[in-house]
């Protein structure tokens, strides 16, 4: 029955919403995310400067990357590979490349909504937020906020206990429930820190891992060079349904290649706005540049990344391989030896353990926004979580993978519900910023434009005046 609903939620519902408000967004605002890829650059730049007390732009970058970056890349990838064929990857990378417009507009919106916390002095905000003070419905930011933390709190940390548990148990024979025992207890120690805490991790984490990552995968494709034009060939091939069908055809194809592509890039579930929010920049849009190129990085890069070395291995025509953590694992050791089993695992545990992180801000972020202040509805989510990374551990790949894909259709469709439902606050944002950009000032926002809406003005008091 699970697998049943979530099948023709993601089969006949999600992709046709996601596309279509993907699409809606680029090319109403002119195919933003090519027009400002250029501008990542320079913003990135100015996100590197800490403001007292506040997130940086760039710690809210790693510590959105630390969330998209985990096991959606690894397993994930390969699990399309194996149920949707080669072709599985092109439509990620479509997904992606759209996903990389709505990334821009929710994770604008989450800066223009945020609200300052009167306690600590720094900023909170996401889908919730805009939600209930943009569309002024409450009743609807519950029932997101609900969904959020079942989907990330506790569906998605299961889920990455399970694949950080299971590279151990194949590259060293570690017992499972040993990782999920050890894992749990280093995770609850490391909870109790906060969100500055977190991004302070994050910001050491996430690039070195990723960087690593990355490096061993391009050693991987230099190389097997002469093998690039055969398997870009294979993956746009298998895409049309040109090639022999490997894994389901077509359809399958499709289906797979969007569903694990907004797994692991997360744009339009509404996530990465609530870190996006937490960020100190002159202008929402700032945020929303480098939270597009967030999802650039997942899925141009490290994806792909992940897809080359499968490819390049030959591992997409093993079907006895149902295992996406193996199967990766298993293609990188055929690429660079025995010591490739024991890098994904070590490059997995680090991405599960950051991604669990980040995980764990959203549902404090989630808890909070239902009932600030109330303590026992917080510690009830940390020994849920704490619950579910053990029992991750020690589940199968099946099981998992379906709690997740369900929870994450209806979080998607009720964050993309609001996003249409909020065009034309996008749209303003954007534009404030264009015109700016064009007069040749440095964007700052200013609430006095946007008067007609419910801005927490105070959350912008220490934005320098145009």
């Amino acid at each position: 029955m699970l697998v049943t609903v979530t099948d023709f939620l993601w089969s006949y519902v999600l992709i046709a919403v996601l596309i279509a408000i993907g699409l809606i967004f680029t090319i109403g605002s002119r195919f933003v995310q090519l027009r400002y890829f250029g501008e990542m650059f320079r913003v990135l730049g100015q996100a590197f400067r800490h403001h007292p007390g506040q997130v940086s732009s760039f710690q809210a970058l790693t510590l959105s990357v630390a969330g998209r970056v985990g096991a959606g890349n690894i397993a994930g990838v390969a699990v399309a590979i194996t149920l949707g064929g080669p072709g599985a990857i092109f439509w990620m990378w479509v997904v992606g490349l759209i996903g990389m417009a709505t990334s821009f507009f929710e994770c604008s919106l989450a800066q223009a909504y945020k609200t300052r916390d009167e306690k600590t002095g720094t900023f909170r905000g996401g889908p919730m937020y805009y939600i209930e003070r943009g569309l002024g419905s409450r009743g609807l930011g519950m029932v997101f906020t609900l969904l959020l933390l079942v989907t990330f709190g506790l569906a998605f940390v299961a889920l990455q206990s399970f694949t950080a548990s299971s590279s151990l148990n194949e590259a060293f024979g570690i017992p499972t429930w040993v990782t999920g025992v050890v894992l749990t207890a280093v995770i609850g120690v490391t909870i109790f820190g906060g969100v500055q805490r977190i991004s302070r991790v994050t910001e050491v984490i996430v690039p070195v891992m990723a960087v690593l990552y990355i490096a061993v995968a391009l050693f991987v494709i230099v190389v097997n060079a002469g093998q690039i034009p055969a398997v870009l060939g294979l993956i746009v091939n298998s895409a049309f349904g040109l090639e022999p069908a490997v894994g389901g055809g077509i359809g399958a194809a499709i289906m797979h290649g969007v569903r694990r592509g907004l797994f692991s890039n997360e744009a339009g579930l509404g996530s990465a706005p609530n870190v996006a929010a937490v960020a100190y920049v002159p202008h929402p849009v700032n945020q929303g540049i480098v939270q597009s190129f967030s999802v650039f990085i997942d899925t141009a890069i490290i994806c792909t990344a992940t897809a080359f070395i499968i490819l390049m291995a030959g591992m997409h025509t093993m079907g006895t391989v149902d295992n996406g953590v193996v199967l990766t694992q298993l293609a990188l050791a055929q690429h660079v030896g025995p010591w490739g089993q024991t890098f994904v695992s070590v490059v997995l545990m680090l991405f599960a353990f950051s991604s669990i992180l980040y995980n764990f801000y959203l549902g404090e972020n989630a808890t909070h926004w239902m009932d600030p202040g109330n303590r026992v509805l917080f510690i009830v989510f940390r020994v849920l979580m704490l619950v579910l990374i053990l029992w991750g551990s020690m589940q199968n790949l099946e099981t998992i993978f379906s709690f997740a894909d369900l929870t994450m259709a209806l979080l998607a469709l009720v964050n993309l519900l609001a996003l249409a439902l909020m065009l034309k606050v996008c749209f303003r944002l954007m534009r404030d910023y264009d015109e700016q950009s064009r007069a040749g000032k440095v964007p700052v926002f200013n609430p006095d434009d946007f008067a007609d809406l419910k801005i927490d003005r105070e959350a912008w008091s220490d934005v320098p005046p145009r």
